[in-house]
């Protein structure tokens, strides 16, 4: 039962991501440039490869899921005090531009830290857990951790301190912008050793 709602849940989430491709034109990564080695290179590095931990990496991430952050962060969907500031100026235009800037970009391999979890969480990532109703974590994002262009973001290579924090903020319900409430029901269901092992597993697939 508790698998068959989740996969109810990813279809409704895929078709209505599949929805909002439709309708969203692709952007100009030459014309995003300026902005990205002006405001975007701070933190996440001129070419999307952030080196500080608590920042994500922007490379080789998909464009529509770029462009939806940085809307959500606009409109504060989203909640984060650096981030709504430095969308504040941005147009509709910059922010797609934005995610194709991005979005063709090679990420940084990665690697785990701490190796002790990789094993937890690759059984997580690969599996989930059954008796705690955690869906396979590769079922939406897919096994290389590339995940499905639109519908789920790119996980490989991200820091595992970025993936733990947003999961954290996931279960307590301070980040709110996941389609269905997806995110939000599923690290509702994971424990602390969970998320740090699998936030380490993601963190070295390449």
């Amino acid at each position: 039962m508790k698998q068959t709602m989740a996969m109810v849940a990813i279809a409704g989430v895929m078709a209505a991501s599949s929805a909002l491709a439709e309708t969203t034109a692709k952007g100009d990564p030459a014309k995003a440039q300026q902005i990205a080695t002006t405001v975007c290179i701070a933190c996440h590095n001129a070419d999307g490869n952030s080196t500080a931990p608590a920042n994500p990496k922007l490379a080789g991430q998909h464009p529509e899921y770029i462009n939806k952050q940085l809307s959500n962060f606009k409109s504060g969907e989203r909640k984060s005090a650096i981030m709504s500031g430095m969308v504040a100026t941005l147009s509709p235009e910059d922010m797609k531009n934005l995610g194709a800037y991005f979005g063709e970009k090679k990420v940084a391999a990665g690697s785990a830290k701490d190796k002790s979890l990789v094993e937890l969480g690759q059984k997580i990532y690969k599996g989930g857990n059954q008796s705690s109703g955690v869906p396979a974590c590769a079922s939406c994002h897919g096994p290389s951790g590339a995940g499905i262009p639109v519908q789920f973001p790119a996980l490989h290579s991200q820091h595992a301190e970025y993936t733990l924090a947003q999961l954290k903020l996931f279960r307590s319900g301070e980040r709110a912008n996941d389609a269905a409430k997806m995110m939000r029901v599923i690290a509702s269901k994971m424990t602390d050793q969970e998320m740090a092992a699998v936030s380490e597993y993601i963190s070295g697939l390449n």
